[in-house]
């Protein structure tokens, strides 16, 4: 729904037109002058095709009248009322860190890293739900907040395609990387009776915890006591995987076997303590099981993002008041009268 009004920027050049009657009061006040010299009319040389002095005054008042409403900066105001949505609030926590890089993920054929195989399946998962306000947390050694929640998923998709183990300080710091989530869902404009309705997180990792300042369990706990499920999804498999050896340069110069821990138990404890679910992301079906016990959630409804547009009118009101400047002054030339 479209609301338009029309406002103004600076509305103390209104003041202005306190000077109109000022400047009328001059003009008429050196008009009265003249007639204190008997017969000085007789001295001036005839006047042709002269306006009336009635229309040089319309037209200097009525412009100057249009200037100071043009200095006010007019403003037409187009308000997009917020419409009703149903859908989910869901941040998700993706795990950047250099474990990530392990290759014992498939992708059409070709082994591909953690991430790279994991990337897509976020990407569909925003894709897929249109009606949800999605944010996005990234972890390494530290926790970040990418994006808070918001409808623009083309955005969102952009900015995951462009995440790198790179981007973060090496480590897994879940406890924290969760705690922000959870941050993130605690408007106090949406908490009904200290419990968060229609709200989701999604922790993706590969790893145990082993940075930051919160143990997982405490994020947990925060999250189960604000009523928002934690599905939590383990990337990749346990054991001896292959992984990538890079010079300083960033060249790849082969490969070399790591063992690869994943905390399974804290995954599954987090995800039973806030009533969530938890997942082995060994293939793309895994997120087909997310979806699923999402949408067996009750959804809330919530206001989109209220826009207001403005588009500056002041020239509509600036060009014909020096238009009407410029014709009075003309007038006042051909008539070879003085103004004011």
């Amino acid at each position: 729904m479209l609301v338009e009004h029309l406002s103004f920027a600076y509305p103390w050049m209104f003041a202005a037109f306190l000077l109109l009657p000022i400047i009328s009061y001059l003009r008429l006040k050196k008009q009265v002058h003249r007639v204190l010299i008997p017969y000085a009319a007789s001295w001036l040389p005839p006047r042709r095709n002269s306006a009336p002095p009635m229309w040089k005054a319309v037209l200097l008042y009525v412009s100057l009248a249009l200037l100071i409403l043009a200095a006010a900066r007019p403003q037409k105001m187009i308000a997009l009322q917020p419409t009703e949505k149903q859908g989910y609030d869901i941040m998700l926590a993706i795990d950047l860190s250099g474990s990530m890089l392990a290759e014992d993920a498939f992708q059409n054929g070709k082994r591909v890293s953690r991430l790279r195989a994991i990337l897509p399946i976020i990407q569909q998962f925003i894709r897929n739900r249109p009606n949800d306000r999605i944010g996005i947390v990234v972890f390494g050694g530290k926790a970040y907040t990418l994006a808070n929640l918001t409808m623009q998923h083309d955005w969102l998709e952009e900015q995951i395609g462009r995440l790198s183990v790179e981007h973060l300080e090496d480590g897994t710091a879940i406890g924290d990387a969760l705690g922000i989530a959870v941050s993130r869902l605690t408007q106090k404009d949406r908490v009904q009776e200290g419990v968060r309705t229609g709200s989701f997180i999604v922790l993706i990792t590969d790893g145990a915890n082993n940075s930051g300042y919160l143990q997982p369990l405490q994020s947990a706990q925060l999250a189960a006591r604000l009523g928002i499920p934690v599905f939590t999804i383990a990337v990749g498999r346990q054991g001896v995987v292959p992984f990538p050896v890079f010079d300083r340069a960033g060249h790849l110069r082969g490969y070399e076997n790591r063992v690869s821990e994943i905390d399974f138990d804290t995954l599954q404890h987090i995800s039973r303590i806030t009533e969530g679910k938890h997942f082995h992301a060994e293939d793309a079906a895994t997120v087909e099981k997310i979806f699923a016990e999402i949408d067996k959630a009750t959804p809330k409804r919530f206001s989109a993002e209220r826009v207001t547009l403005t588009t500056e009118e002041f020239h509509w009101l600036a060009i014909p008041a020096l238009l009407f400047l410029f014709l009075s002054l003309l007038l006042r030339g051909s008539t070879n009268a003085t103004s004011f």
